[in-house]
């Protein structure tokens, strides 16, 4: 079975020709459909979130700033550092505002229902994120009831740093799956917010987000995740996921790709990804298995999905 990426796929390849860390020439070198377009980026906005974060005054470092721009997989490791996180500033579990969850990694949440749990606050992915911005409203004497409320300062600081590294306003806002404020950028735009990530200044909070997140990837996703494997196997990469099919990555030269699966399924993204990947001259192991998604009948695999472009 093939899977062709156009019309079922919008995607950007930004590919950047820089003459310093953060000028130069870019271009787009590959479109399909139509990367100007407005889009939910979904979690893939989480690293202008963290950097927003330390922008707002939180010291965040390491682990703690990995897991503050992360879709976690709910494994003990993360779980674990949520709690330190919140205790630190004199938080709790009942402060989050995500819904009760179940762990995304399928092996933590089969053990976690096992052992008689339900769904928790703590257990959804983007408790890492909210814990970073709960602590920094505490900090700053905002109002932590209303975090989550678009016109709270962190939120407003959360769009300039959006549309600062975007270089384009965010022309609508919408609500994430975590309660969040969504905020719509196109897919070029998304691009270039990451090579922006992985070119500013060190020291910058950009800066200090990419690295963290490259140098504890598994805390950015999970054992079993494909953007974790990808920044601990391809040095220098950045890379976040976000739900609904959007995939966000910048190599360490700059250049960077963005794209969205149309109608939101996940089963083409590994096969786009490590196609989008090749072209830009990755190679490595790694990009075969994100690129691998078979099908399956009957137990066995019958087929798989191929990007065709």
């Amino acid at each position: 079975m093939r899977s062709r990426a156009p019309p079922a796929a919008r995607c950007a390849s930004a590919a950047v020709r820089s003459s310093g860390r953060s000028g130069g020439v870019r271009r787009v070198e590959l479109a399909l459909g139509d990367p100007g377009a407005p889009v939910f980026p979904r979690s893939s906005n989480k690293p202008m979130q963290a950097a927003a974060v330390l922008r707002a005054g939180l010291d965040l470092s390491g682990q703690r700033l990995a897991l503050a721009a992360a879709s976690h997989s709910g494994e003990a490791f993360h779980v674990d550092l949520v709690r330190v996180m919140l205790a630190e500033h004199g938080l709790t579990e009942d402060d989050l505002r995500t819904p009760p969850d179940l762990p995304l990694d399928r092996t933590a949440a089969e053990a976690h229902l096992a052992a008689g749990g339900a769904r928790e606050r703590i257990l959804m992915n983007c408790s890492g994120k909210h814990a970073a911005m709960l602590a920094v409203s505490a900090l700053n004497g905002w109002s932590r009831d209303g975090y989550l409320e678009p016109d709270h300062p962190l939120q407003l600081l959360v769009r300039t740093v959006i549309e600062e590294t975007a270089q384009e306003a965010v022309p609508v806002v919408g609500t994430d799956g975590c309660g969040a404020p969504l905020m719509a950028i196109s897919l070029t735009g998304l691009a270039r917010a990451f090579r922006h990530f992985v070119r500013a200044e060190p020291g910058t909070a950009e800066r200090r987000v990419a690295d963290a997140m490259r140098a504890h990837p598994e805390y950015v996703a999970g054992t079993h995740r494909s953007d974790t494997w990808l920044m601990r196997e391809v040095p220098g990469t950045l890379a976040k996921m976000g739900a609904e099919a959007v995939q966000a990555v910048a190599l360490a030269d700059g250049r960077a790709l963005a794209f969205k699966i149309d109608d939101g399924g996940t089963r083409a993204v590994g096969p786009v990804l490590a196609r989008a990947l090749e072209l830009l001259g990755v190679e490595a192991e790694v990009v075969g298995r994100i690129g691998r998604s078979p099908l399956l009948g009957g137990g066995a695999e019958v087929g798989g999905v191929r990007a065709a472009f």
